[in-house]
């Protein structure tokens, strides 16, 4: 697994990162989770893709029909959220326009999210 290049490496814009109360740290985690599970709800009810989420605090469960996982966390002492997927684990620190980026490639985490779980699902997806 090769590790992702920085923004500044690939000369891409490194946006500031916002600087954020714990409370607007713990509405921004979620809406991110919850948009996450209304998006898996839809699928589910149109009969798109088979996912079970199951949400335990700040962390969010994505079991997918072959049985992989991906898993979103909250990591409120770096207010952070991490995503793990079989691509790998991902940092997002959100920046000053309320957007989630990846702390090393800058990617927005809804699309890295809709990546990683069209991968693993073998179905086209977007959150």
């Amino acid at each position: 697994m090769s590790i992702p290049a920085t923004p500044t490496e690939t000369g891409a814009a490194c946006p500031s990162v916002a600087t954020l109360s714990d409370v607007q740290y713990r509405e921004a985690v979620h809406a991110a989770l919850s948009r996450i599970e209304r998006q898996v709800d839809r699928w589910l009810e149109d009969d798109v893709v088979d996912i079970d989420s199951a949400r335990t605090g700040n962390m969010l469960t994505l079991s997918l029909p072959d049985r992989s996982q991906l898993i979103v966390n909250a990591q409120p002492p770096l207010q952070e959220l991490w995503l793990a997927a079989r691509r790998g684990g991902f940092h997002f620190k959100m920046d000053t326009a309320g957007v989630w980026r990846d702390s090393r490639s800058g990617q927005e985490f809804f699309a890295l999210l809709s990546e990683c779980a069209s991968e693993q699902s073998r179905v086209p997806l977007s959150f």
